[in-house]
């Protein structure tokens, strides 16, 4: 239930409050004004609430009468985690989820009365001017470095919008910015944008290293050295343009280019790739639309 003070104060249910992401947003939660309750099944994770000297609530009253419920699981656990709570939701209330992949691809249970929102961080940007040590080892955000965070309602009620911003802000914070988008964009973001091409190419810059030091015998303080600086370069120099790549760098960058990249990469933004790329990671024969 909502009650009217300076700063709004929401019901919030956290599912799966001892998982890896749950505890995460509890720990922001929990330094909040709002009503907090957390919902947790496995034993570990119900123990690491305990341990957090958080308590436990059961699900049925957890969902009862929130606001707003945080379904905080893996994205393999949330069709059949929403299909058990959400018609135990109070009408009006919203079901928050914290990837887009299920809700894209249709899985997860929906009602009517209750509104679907989908929120994910951006985690701190490379560029954030950190003055902290806390804010330099905060690299996935939600800690001490400031992030901003991406989200998707389906409602034009301003009021559950207003919900909706509040808990996003909490779960993540120090947020700077929530920007908002469709569900289907958000899942254009994330997977496609974020994880099937800079999370793919973060890993590929790691097997180049090993290549370099195994294979080539290049020491590994000096090939960490230099790619961990190039690498700086590289990301500000290509994506905000703060100086001009050389030449010579221009005709390795072609030849990397023709090299690596297929001439059809960017299929992976058509619709049906996206479809296809989610059922992989969903682990389902297909998705229907």
């Amino acid at each position: 239930m909502t009650t009217s003070t300076d700063t709004a104060v929401y019901t919030i249910a956290v599912i799966g409050a001892g998982g890896k992401m749950g505890m995460r947003v509890s720990n922001n939660l929990a330094g909040t004004d709002h009503i907090v309750a957390y919902v947790e099944n496995s034993p570990a994770g119900r123990q690491r609430t305990l341990d957090a000297g958080r308590e436990l609530t059961d699900a049925a009253v957890a969902v009862a009468d929130a606001d707003i419920v945080v379904f905080a699981v893996p994205d393999l656990a949330l069709q059949a985690v929403t299909a058990d709570l959400v018609p135990q939701m109070r009408s009006g209330a919203i079901a928050l989820t914290l990837d887009p992949a299920a809700a894209y691809a249709g899985l997860l249970t929906d009602r009517d009365d209750v509104i679907r929102a989908v929120a994910h961080p951006c985690h701190p940007s490379i560029f954030l001017q950190r003055t902290t040590p806390e804010e330099y080892a905060d690299t996935f955000g939600g800690i001490a470095a400031p992030q901003d965070a991406i989200a998707a309602i389906e409602s034009d009620d301003p009021a559950k919008k207003e919900i909706l911003d509040a808990t996003v802000r909490a779960i993540y914070a120090p947020v700077v910015d929530v920007h908002y988008v469709t569900v289907k964009q958000l899942a254009q973001l994330e997977p496609t944008l974020v994880e099937t091409v800079a999370c793919m190419i973060g890993a590929l810059l790691n097997e180049a290293l090993a290549e370099t030091v195994n294979t080539m015998g290049v020491p590994e303080a000096a090939a960490r050295s230099i790619l961990y600086g190039h690498t700086q370069v590289a990301l500000a120099n290509g994506l905000r343009g703060d100086n001009p790549f050389s030449d010579a760098c221009l005709i390795a960058m072609d030849y990397g280019r023709e090299s690596i990249i297929k001439d059809d990469w960017k299929k992976i933004f058509r619709d049906d790739e996206l479809d296809k790329n989610l059922a992989r990671m969903l682990h389902l024969d297909h998705i229907e639309r």
